[in-house]
């Protein structure tokens, strides 16, 4: 019992990170949703940081819930993206995962909590990008050939560390 407690104890003196899990969905015509938040400029797409205790999936899951009303857990992972501290932000991990195709009916349904959502919409992929912030873009970049490619990315500050295989 008392290694456990050692070891716990150790464990909560490690360095900590940020975490974040967002989610890519689209329409039956391909278009990408994103999300424009009333507490920042810029459009994102759903999701958020994942909360102490929770997995990046179920937080994934969770901010979906609370962003756009929908009860739908992301698929597939598609990146671990590592951004490293900067004088304006702490480190982090963020996760993009991907949801699939919504329903029209799914869509009709999206309602966004009005104090930090003010809309959605649904473009074309390289439309969408055109709005998010460069590192957003850059990581959704890489991310959406993966949900073709079906296997997921590891990232450092939105690039690949290694040459891909082209194998």
């Amino acid at each position: 019992m008392a290694d456990r407690v050692n070891r716990k104890s150790y464990q909560r003196g490690l360095p900590k990170k940020r975490i974040s899990a967002g989610c890519l969905f689209f329409d039956e015509a391909g278009r990408l949703l994103i999300v424009n938040p009333t507490y920042k400029d810029g459009w994102e797409i759903p999701g958020g940081v994942v909360e102490a205790n929770e997995s990046p999936r179920d937080g994934c899951a969770r901010e979906i819930r609370e962003e756009l009303g929908l009860d739908r857990p992301p698929v597939a992972l598609l990146c671990v993206d590592f951004t490293p501290e900067t004088a304006d932000r702490t480190e982090s991990l963020n996760f993009i995962f991907y949801g699939g195709v919504l329903s029209a009916d799914e869509i009709a349904a999206i309602r966004l909590p009005a104090r930090e959502l003010s809309e959605y919409c649904l473009l074309e992929p390289e439309a969408a990008l055109a709005l998010l912030k460069r590192r957003l873009r850059r990581r959704l970049r890489c991310c959406l050939p993966q949900i073709k490619a079906g296997s997921p990315l590891y990232l450092e500050d939105q690039e690949l560390p290694w040459p891909v295989d082209p194998a």
